[in-house]
C-alpha cells in the first residue's frame, strides 16, 4: 500500500503562515482518510521536515508560499516545479523549507516521488492569531484542491457524517 502524507505546515502564531496547520486540522474534523493517508500537521518543522517526507510514496502539502500575486491566491506545484530553483540558505528557524528538504531526500533518496504543493499567497504574515480574511476566504478552494489530489492518487476521503470540532487550539482566548 502507498504511503501517502498530507502534511500542513506552518507557524499559527504568524497570521497566515497558519493556514497549513489550520486546513489539515478541518481536514480532519470534516472527513475520513483511507489508510494509507497520514495526516501530519507539522508547523515549523525546519530541518525535520526531511524526516517526515522520507520513505513516503507521495507527498500533498498545505503552505503559504512566497509568490507573486494576491493575497488568498492559490497555486498548486508539483515537485518538478519545486526543484526547479535552487535551495536557499537557511535564514530562519523556521527553514529550510520543502524544496530544501526535497533537496536533501533526493541527494540521499527517500524523496517522495510525487509532491503536491498547495500553496496559498498570504496577506499578512506577522505576530498574531488568526488568518485575512483573503487567507480565510481561500481556504474551501484548499480544502477541494487537498482533496482532489487524494482523490486524483487513489486515496480518496469520505465526508464525516458527524463532523468533529476541529482542534484549533491556537485560536483559543483565555480560559
Amino acid at each position: 500500500m502507498a504511503r501517502i502524507g498530507l502534511i500542513g505546515i506552518g507557524n499559527v502564531l504568524m497570521g497566515d503562515d497558519a493556514l497549513g496547520p489550520y486546513a489539515v486540522k478541518l481536514l480532519e474534523a470534516r472527513y475520513e482518510l483511507p489508510p494509507e493517508v497520514e495526516l501530519l500537521e507539522l508547523g515549523t518543522p525546519g530541518a525535520d521536515l526531511a524526516l517526515h517526507l522520507d520513505g513516503l510514496d507521495t507527498a500533498v502539502v498545505i503552505d503559504t508560499v512566497k509568490l507573486s500575486g494576491a493575497p488568498g491566491e492559490i497555486r498548486l506545484l508539483d515537485k518538478a516545479a519545486l526543484l526547479a530553483k535552487r535551495p536557499l540558505l537557511p535564514a530562519s528557524p523556521h527553514e529550510p523549507g520543502l524544496r530544501e528538504a526535497l533537496f536533501a531526500l533526493e541527494f540521499h533518496g527517500g524523496a517522495p516521488r510525487e509532491v503536491r504543493l498547495v500553496g496559498v499567497i498570504p496577506g499578512a504574515v506577522e505576530l498574531e492569531v488568526g488568518l485575512s480574511p483573503a487567507v480565510k476566504a481561500a481556504v474551501p478552494a484548499v480544502l477541494e484542491a487537498a482533496l482532489g489530489e487524494l482523490a486524483a492518487l487513489g486515496a480518496p476521503a469520505r465526508r464525516r457524517a458527524v463532523p468533529l470540532v476541529p482542534d484549533l487550539w491556537w485560536e483559543q482566548r483565555g480560559e
